[in-house]
């Protein structure tokens, strides 16, 4: 009997996933520091197998600093869209504040 080599981890535009779905691979790395179990991680995402939970940890254990980099990267752009996220909801939340403030009947 030939046995082939599972793939549990795919990347495909920019993103790791678990193989065959679309859970991300951030999303168990996350939880796995944060000390979660294989168990409760499959109960958290019911598409996934106790056997592909532990294939994608191998992953990510085997290629640890490479993907703590892609990790540190995303968390970069993301914050970074938040900051300009917040400036430009801020512009927009004083508008509506002054358009309000205008607006108001005098007592």
């Amino acid at each position: 009997m030939d046995l082939m080599p599972k793939e549990y981890v795919s990347h495909s535009e920019g993103a790791y996933r678990i193989a065959g779905t679309r859970v991300s691979l951030d999303s168990l790395v996350y939880l796995f520091r944060e000390g979660m179990s294989a168990e409760s991680m499959v109960e958290s995402y019911p598409a996934l197998t106790l056997e592909q939970v532990h294939g994608a940890l191998a992953f990510y254990l085997a290629n640890q600093k490479e993907i703590d980099t892609y990790l540190a990267e995303g968390q970069r752009v993301a914050d970074v869209q938040h900051r300009q996220s917040r400036q430009a909801n801020a512009e927009l939340i004083a508008k509506v504040q002054r358009a309000r403030n205008a607006s108001q009947i005098p007592r």
